[in-house]
């Protein structure tokens, strides 16, 4: 059981101990309980969800250049399809489809490749023409288009509604969850071939444990070098605007059939939200830090991309916004494993900016990795060891 109590203190001991309860976590612990492992302690340093999954634009799709991540990217979808049903949580799923802008012959045929991919792996994922383009998304200025990229079985969901689902069924199936709780040292025992992690020590007390998770997102890079585990993932800012509500008749867009819009040489992207839409782009430069607190250049960076891509939502008025983290890895691409240079210590992090929708397929792999079963999908090309062996595994749809 959870306690509420914000002195409640950590149990002497666990079976495992994971650290990070957003999406990632969350979901590992669910279906490591499903599993039957007892003593499941998640450790959360604010309150589950608040991280960078709360941050995130909710995008969920299956349009990626790595088979291993269409793979997890489609097995997640089919758990948020039917996430209500299973998890009593309705997490406000909009399926109008993901649509990718072109504007190089260069980008055209990479995802024209990437879209081939898809389809051979029984996705409805096609390439769409300018005059495609233009009929599905009339709020788009094509000019420079050359080509886009369409799957409709995407789209978007709320984020916070997947954690709380996620940490309920965990809670109901024996978790303990620490919020406010941070995790400062760790301990280890020298083995035959490397060292074995047994025990991590939090704000709320020292736990002695043989398996901890890392699923601590942008801040993973920090809790790998607290165990002497290198963790190459580093914070990138990235912010977000929500509109008012929009008038879909004087600016010519259809909410309930807008599909998540996204340019994607600029990065920047638009989706329906609520009576209003979101919007997001990059920094003008990018900001490699802990920060996220709203920057006041960015809006009229996202000013300008409005009105070179999407002028027709031009005169919209911004009702809130907030900035968050991205979790990026030298190319890209997830971090799943249990770290060479210490046992027991298992790593799902570094997913780059599509972490949250690959986190129902992470939890079910990373569960089964550390339970003995088959996962469904070889991550075994995710392992960390990847960068200093056979080398970059780029993922290029990438936002």
């Amino acid at each position: 059981m959870e306690s509420t109590s914000p002195t409640a203190t950590a149990p002497a001991s666990a079976e495992v101990v994971i650290i990070g309860a957003g999406v990632m976590g969350a979901s590992i612990a669910y279906h490591l309980a499903k599993h039957g492992a007892k003593d499941i302690v998640l450790v959360e340093r604010n309150v589950p969800g608040s991280g960078s999954t709360s941050k995130a634009a909710g995008g969920v799709r299956c349009q990626f250049s790595d088979e291993v991540n269409i793979a997890l990217a489609t097995r997640s979808l089919e758990v948020l399809r039917n996430f209500e049903t299973e998890f009593g949580v309705d997490i406000d799923l909009v399926s109008n489809g993901y649509l990718f802008l072109l504007d190089s012959v260069a980008d055209a045929e990479t995802f024209a490749a990437n879209v081939a991919l898809q389809q051979r792996m029984g996705l409805d994922s096609r390439m769409l023409t300018v005059a495609e383009v233009a009929e599905l998304a009339p709020y788009i200025d094509t000019e420079g288009i050359v080509a886009g990229a369409f799957n409709p079985g995407d789209g978007h969901c709320t984020p916070e509604a997947v954690v709380s689902g996620y940490v309920s069924a965990a809670r109901g199936l024996g978790v303990q969850v620490l919020k406010n709780c941070e995790v400062t040292e760790f301990e280890s025992t020298e083995g035959a071939d490397s060292r074995r992690v047994t025990a991590v020590t939090t704000s709320k007390g020292r736990i002695e444990s043989a398996q901890i998770v890392c699923a601590a997102g942008a801040w993973s890079g920090l809790i790998g070098e607290a165990a002497g585990v290198d963790l190459p993932v580093r914070p990138l800012r990235r912010e977000i605007m929500v509109s008012e509500p929009v008038d879909e008749a004087a600016l010519g867009i259809d909410l309930a059939r807008m599909p998540f819009t996204i340019d994607f040489s600029t990065s920047f992207y638009v989706h329906p939200e609520g009576p209003g839409l979101l919007f997001g782009c990059p920094d003008e430069a990018d900001v490699w830090d802990f920060d996220d607190k709203r920057n006041p250049d960015w809006l009229p960076t996202l000013a300008e991309l409005i009105e070179t891509r999407a002028p027709a939502l031009g005169n919209v008025e911004a009702k809130r916004g907030w900035a968050g983290l991205y979790e990026m890895t030298p190319d890209h691409n997830a971090l799943i494993g249990e770290a060479e240079e210490l046992s027991g210590f298992f790593y799902a992090c570094g997913f780059s900016g599509h972490g949250f929708l690959m986190g129902p397929a992470v939890g079910e792999v990373v569960a089964d990795l550390m339970t003995g079963h088959q996962p469904f999908v070889d991550v075994s090309g995710l392992d960390k060891r990847r960068f200093a062996t056979s080398g970059l595994r780029k993922e290029l749809n990438i936002v």
